[in-house]
This record gives C-alpha cells, sequence and structure tokens, in this order.
C-alpha cells in the first residue's frame, strides 16, 4: 500500500491515483507522538482525511480546536527543556499538537489549520517563517514581511515598505510616491535584498518570488493585533488574490 504524510496532498490527487487502482493512504502524526497518531487504513480510508485515531490513542479536540493527543505513545518530554516541555504536556499527560482539526460523523480526523507558525510545503519541509521575515524586515526599506509557502512548491513573500524611506528612495531616484510600489527601481533593490536573505538560509527556505504592497498592514483591515502582531490567516484572505499571482505558472 502507499502511505503519505508531512504534508496534505490535494483531494483531487488522491483521485487520480485512485482512478489508477493506486491508494494512498494519508496519516497524521509527529515526533512526540512516535509516530503515527491516526491513520487511513485499507477498508476504512476516506479522502480529505487522515483517518481514525490509532487503537490506544486518544484524540480530542480542544476548545481553540487543537488536536491533542493522549497514550503511550506520548513522549516524557524533550531533553533538558523543562519549559518547552511545560508548553507542550499538558496537565495529564495530553500532548499539545499544535495543529487545528475535526472529527467528522464517522470518526475521521480532519486537519484544518495550523497553531503553530510552522510552514509545511508542498515537499514536507518544516521551515520557520519567524526567522527569514526577520531576516527580511533587517533592511531599512521592508517594514512588514509575511512569508507565504504552506502547501505550496516554493516560498514567496508579501512585502510593505518603510514610508520613510521609501519616500526617500523614490525622491533619491526621482520616482513618484505612487508609482514606487511597481517602480523597476525599486524591484531590483528589493531583489538585492531578498538575494541577500535567501543567501542566509538554506535553498528550500529561499524566496522565490516576492510582491510588495501598496499599503502596510492595519488593525482597522484586521491584519494587525492591538499589539502589531501579523494576523497570517487575515492577511492571506485579504492578500488572496496577490497571493495566487506569485503561483500562476
Amino acid at each position: 500500500m502507499c502511505v503519505s504524510g508531512a504534508a496534505p496532498i490535494a483531494p483531487e490527487v488522491l483521485d487520480f491515483f485512485v482512478g489508477l487502482d493506486i491508494v494512498v493512504l494519508e496519516v497524521y502524526g509527529q515526533s512526540e507522538g512516535t509516530g503515527p497518531t491516526s491513520f487511513n487504513v485499507p477498508g476504512r480510508t476516506k479522502i480529505g482525511t487522515v483517518g481514525p485515531p490509532l487503537p490506544g490513542v486518544e484524540v480530542k479536540i480542544a476548545e481553540d480546536g487543537e488536536i491533542l493527543v493522549h497514550g503511550p505513545n506520548v513522549f516524557l518530554g524533550y531533553y533538558k527543556e523543562p519549559e518547552a516541555t511545560k508548553d507542550t504536556l499538558l496537565e495529564g499527560g495530553w500532548l499539545a499538537s499544535g495543529d487545528l482539526g475535526e472529527f467528522d460523523d464517522d470518526g475521521f480526523l480532519k486537519i484544518t489549520g495550523r497553531k503553530k507558525e510552522i510552514i509545511i510545503t508542498a515537499g514536507g519541509k518544516n521551515i520557520a517563517p519567524k526567522n527569514i521575515e526577520g531576516a527580511l524586515k533587517n533592511a531599512e526599506l521592508i517594514n512588514e514581511a509575511v512569508v507565504i509557502g504552506d502547501r505550496r512548491k516554493y516560498l514567496t513573500a508579501l512585502l510593505t515598505l518603510d514610508p520613510d524611506v521609501a519616500a526617500k528612495f523614490a525622491a533619491a531616484h526621482n520616482i513618484s510616491v505612487n508609482e514606487i510600489y511597481t517602480h523597476p527601481k525599486l524591484e531590483a533593490e528589493i531583489q538585492k535584498i531578498v538575494d541577500s536573505v535567501n543567501d542566509q538560509f538554506a535553498r528550500v527556505e529561499g524566496i522565490k518570488k516576492f510582491r510588495v504592497l501598496n499599503r502596510n498592514f492595519s488593525i482597522e483591515d484586521g491584519e494587525l493585533t492591538p499589539t502589531l502582531k501579523v494576523k497570517r490567516k487575515i492577511v492571506n484572505q485579504n492578500w488572496a488574490d496577490t497571493i495566487e499571482s506569485m503561483y500562476q505558472e
């Protein structure tokens, strides 16, 4: 049988393989659960889910939608990392997976999102976007950076400009402030920044494409919290068309 884990597969891809009489079974789990938590098995498989929990493994959904796991498979903690262990192992030995999910009426688990800010690419690579975003924001021109790539073939980035630095750049290059966002000179400058950041990370963590947005993120548009932290989900929703434009082949 064929088994797939680490990253979700689009249902239409699984349907295609079924048409070839090849059933690909999706499995879900993490290292802290020493392997599988739930598994589609021959005779009990549902496309679009990661199957029912394995025998002996308890799974429940927390109030905020996080998947919690309990059983003899759950680890005892991180080696010499008591604080990290405390954050991951809840009272009663329940493992906080960091993933969001739900059960359907037949008891099959479905992954609906990710509580932890970790990007899993279509190739199953786990990438921490914060480090890349921080490196991008070190550049004076860039105010905010949001790395995109969950379930995608490669990473891209949405970038906003620092208003004061952008105004100086526009004046120095005789560009109208309104034209700067799509001007070739700005794009070339941003590309230099992106290339420099890419050199600091592994190849799989490189930013392949980017878009400079014509405004900064705001609390009013729901993209920032009152403490000015970026809300990734809202940014993805508000700029969905811009994001999709970076993945059109």
